[in-house]
């Protein structure tokens, strides 16, 4: 019985250590485990961060913004852009472009269902266009509306900008204005038939461009009206238009039947919404409730560098859209 005993008890000890061994190496296989499910995980974050749905308004990053996240590929930059819930690019320089590429551009933001933002039809800040009668510039400004004409068709374009050029001092300014009135019109008979739209782009004097014709909203809102085309509206840059003259909600609404298109950037810097003086949750919140279906073109910089400052880009715009 004594004998009994003691193998029982042998037995018991053989299966106390094996338990203790199986324990022993399951938590070792574990610890093992966790800096890779630690890594798993934070790949997880990573690729998950920021993704929370698709922004309420249709802003529109440009290349180059998230290069540090996507890489150099225009077409990952656009893929990134989707991911992060950007339904809109904007691409001033796409009539550089080659065509190769603005085909691939074009078949990718199908794909994704974004929509094209502007791309320059024409800014020369240096040259007296609109405001002359040359007959020159004028065949010029029609041949440049043509070739916007068939850029948009190729990428699914709406809007093209166009920068009026520099004003003459030499020439009386409602003489300046007549002009650009009738310059417009020719190139607005180009886009219409198309479903084209330029928009006008005024720029602030002060900071950024001297010596251009058009620098403010009610001077666009004006030369709009007198031109009466569908293809003939206002770009409005907040950025700009806090320099020139803020009160920026009361403007817009001011000149709302005639806006086709925004551009954004805080003052002062140029850089992210939150970065300045420019309130953009509520003015982002008077434009979705007026019932806004364009695009706000993201025309800035980052106010910090690499990723960390591409991820402030993308959060903040998260908090002002936000409403």
């Amino acid at each position: 019985m004594k004998a009994q005993q003691q193998t029982s008890d042998g037995q018991k000890g053989i299966l106390s250590r094996r338990k203790f061994l199986a324990g022993a190496a399951a938590a070792a296989a574990t610890v093992s485990a966790a800096p890779s499910l630690a890594v798993g995980r934070s790949l997880l974050q990573r690729e998950s961060a920021g993704k929370e749905g698709k922004f309420k308004l249709k802003y529109a990053p440009h290349f180059g913004m998230f290069r540090q996240h996507a890489g150099k590929d225009l077409i990952d930059q656009i893929k990134f852009m989707a991911d992060e819930g950007f339904t809109a690019l904007e691409d001033n320089g796409m009539p550089e472009r080659e065509r190769r590429l603005q085909d691939r551009i074009a078949k990718e933001m199908a794909r994704l269902n974004m929509t094209m933002g502007v791309f320059v039809a024409y800014g020369d800040f240096a040259v007296k266009s609109f405001v002359t009668r040359d007959q020159e510039i004028r065949d010029m400004l029609k041949g440049k509306m043509k070739d916007a004409v068939e850029l948009a068709k190729r990428v699914n374009a709406k809007w093209c900008t166009v920068v009026p050029g520099a004003f003459d001092p030499g020439l009386e300014w409602d003489y300046q204005t007549a002009n650009v009135i009738d310059n417009l019109k020719r190139c607005a008979e180009v886009l219409e038939p198309a479903g084209l739209v330029m928009v006008l782009e005024p720029l602030n004097p002060w900071t950024d461009h001297s010596g251009l014709f058009l620098t403010k909203i009610p001077q666009a809102y004006q030369i709009c009206r007198a031109v009466g085309s569908p293809s003939c509206k206002i770009l409005d840059d907040l950025y700009h238009q806090q320099i020139t003259e803020g009160n920026l909600i009361p403007n817009l609404d001011m000149a709302w039947e005639e806006i086709g298109y925004f551009q954004v950037g805080d003052n002062p810097g140029r850089k992210e919404p939150t970065t300045g003086e420019i309130n953009y949750k509520n003015i982002f919140k008077h434009i979705h409730g007026k019932d806004y279906t364009g695009v706000i073109g993201m025309e800035h910089g980052n106010s910090q560098k690499g990723k960390k400052g591409e991820r402030a880009v993308i959060d903040a715009y998260r908090a002002v859209d936000d409403f």
